[in-house]
């Protein structure tokens, strides 16, 4: 066994390129609205600027609320390599979140206080699709979802007025049911991530209404949508996305009060059918994206008490059809 004084102390020397870089001045700065609440980007290149635009332009403030901030410095490529970094990992230590895919492409999130920092490379800078998706987008509503709100794997729509949460694993098929079912006249909250607000008695979540992201087979359940260029997201998960507003009749709402919660199943499914769902298994699905180590975790907690008195169901189903008309019947009776 290797004692103590027998482990060789080794120093690391910062290189050439190491610099704290903790004077250097971001003069863009803009106030953004994802999902309706403020977030503050401050960065010293306007190719952070211009993708934050792209994510949230749409967003209109609809809460009152202190801006969160998210400064974001951009440098030079020190290695100068033609590829772009890996997708980041998501580390996590009580309050502290970092996404880091190599020491020049990171950010750090406090999710206390709602303070997100990091920096990447020019490189990263001008390739919009990585940027958004992999460092704005999930740094903001990191916060957003810990601060303001509590994430749910899940789409939300709603049917003659009827809200409903469309959840279940990655792969369950609630984008795809999503967007058939705005085809045929429901509206549309989100596809896959929703936002259960923190301080509504009525259970409420907020999306993003303005873009659909279904996966790269999409394309082979509506065909409308063949030819659409596949954007790159997380390892294995290549989407297309698409703005609403290029989807013509389509009814958008910005937040939806829940009246049900829709678990998904198409598996091994011999007789389609809509029955009760275990509220302890929905609990159990809705805590996995929770950060229990945080000021609003028993916040989050007490909303997902509140949505959890709503009646709960799992769906069997294979055929598109038979879901969009047996969910309109549960809209419309009850039942």
């Amino acid at each position: 066994m290797t004692s103590t004084s027998d482990m060789e102390t080794v120093y690391l020397t910062p290189s050439s390129d190491d610099q704290p870089l903790f004077d250097t001045i971001m003069p863009y700065r803009s106030i953004f609205f994802p999902l309706g609440f403020p977030v503050e980007v401050a960065t010293n290149s306007s190719d952070v600027l211009e993708a934050a635009a792209q994510s949230w332009g749409k967003f209109q403030q609809r809460f009152d609320a202190d801006p969160l901030l998210f400064k974001l410095g951009v440098t030079s490529n020190p290695q100068e390599s033609p590829s772009l970094p890996p997708a980041p990992l998501c580390r996590i230590h009580g309050h502290l979140l970092s996404l880091i895919a190599n020491q020049y492409n990171f950010v750090n999130s406090d999710l206390n206080t709602g303070l997100t920092y990091g920096w990447i490379t020019d490189q990263t800078a001008k390739s919009t699709s990585y940027l958004r998706y992999h460092f704005l987008e999930a740094g903001a509503l990191t916060m957003l979802a810990t601060v303001r709100a509590s994430a749910l794997h899940a789409a939300c729509v709603s049917s003659h007025g009827f809200g409903m949460l469309l959840c279940g694993d990655s792969g369950a098929g609630k984008s795809s049911l999503a967007f058939a079912g705005v085809r045929s006249g429901w509206t549309y909250t989100c596809d896959d991530a929703s936002y259960l607000l923190l301080d509504k008695e009525e259970p409420t979540v907020v999306g993003n209404c303005h873009q659909f992201r279904l996966r790269d087979s999409g394309a082979q359940l509506f065909p409308e949508l063949g030819g659409r260029p596949i954007t790159p997201r997380a390892a294995g998960k290549p989407s297309l996305e698409i703005p609403t507003a290029e989807l013509a009749g389509i009814a958008i709402a910005e937040s939806t009060r829940v009246q049900a919660i829709v678990f998904l199943n198409r598996r091994d499914i011999t007789v389609p059918e809509l029955v009760p769902f275990s509220k302890d298994h929905a609990r159990r699905g809705f805590q996995q994206s929770q950060f229990i180590k945080t000021t609003s975790a028993a916040r989050q907690s007490a909303a997902i008490d509140r949505l959890l008195q709503l009646p709960v169901y799992e769906l069997r189903y294979t055929d598109l059809n038979w879901a969009i008309e047996r969910l309109d019947r549960l809209a419309q009776q009850g039942l």
